[in-house]
């Protein structure tokens, strides 16, 4: 089975810090494969608060997480600073799928890439709704072309 190469820093838009910690650290001494995931989450919710405007705590509109995936290349482990690297990969009516990496500080080649797709919904209803004006117009700024 043949890998598709490995991302590079210039693949992606946006980069925020992550400080591992050492409750990180799995029994094998690296990061365990499921924290990648809260990194993951926590750049995309970064950016969706920090660029779209999303109110989490009390908007009306909230995004569900209804499918993710991971691809490890190199271990990570506690105090190791890392930086996240984010993109849009697909922008729907009511859904984005953001491509996602993390990086060793000052290292071009990802230790782990993946995506997660967010579903956009009103909170009272329970129902998928398009996605805001604010929150599409910054989604689109970090979106890459189909070549890409």
């Amino acid at each position: 089975m043949s890998r598709a190469p490995i991302p590079q820093r210039s693949d992606y838009k946006v980069f925020y810090p992550i400080g591992t910690r050492w409750a990180d650290n799995d029994i094998y001494g690296h990061v365990n494969n499921v924290t990648y995931y809260a990194y993951f989450d926590t750049a995309a919710n970064r950016f969706l608060i920090e660029e779209g405007g999303l109110d989490i705590t009390a908007g009306d509109i909230v995004g569900y997480v209804v499918n993710s995936g991971c691809q490890y290349h190199a271990p990570v482990a506690y105090p190791d600073k890392l930086e996240a690297g984010l993109r849009v990969d697909k922008l729907g009516n009511s859904s984005v799928q953001y491509g996602l990496a993390i990086f060793k500080r000052g290292e071009q080649s990802a230790v782990a890439h993946g995506h997660f797709v967010h579903v956009f919904v009103d909170r009272a209803a329970d129902k998928s709704v398009p996605i805001p004006a604010r929150l599409r117009e910054a989604l689109a700024g970090i979106l890459v072309a189909a070549s890409e």
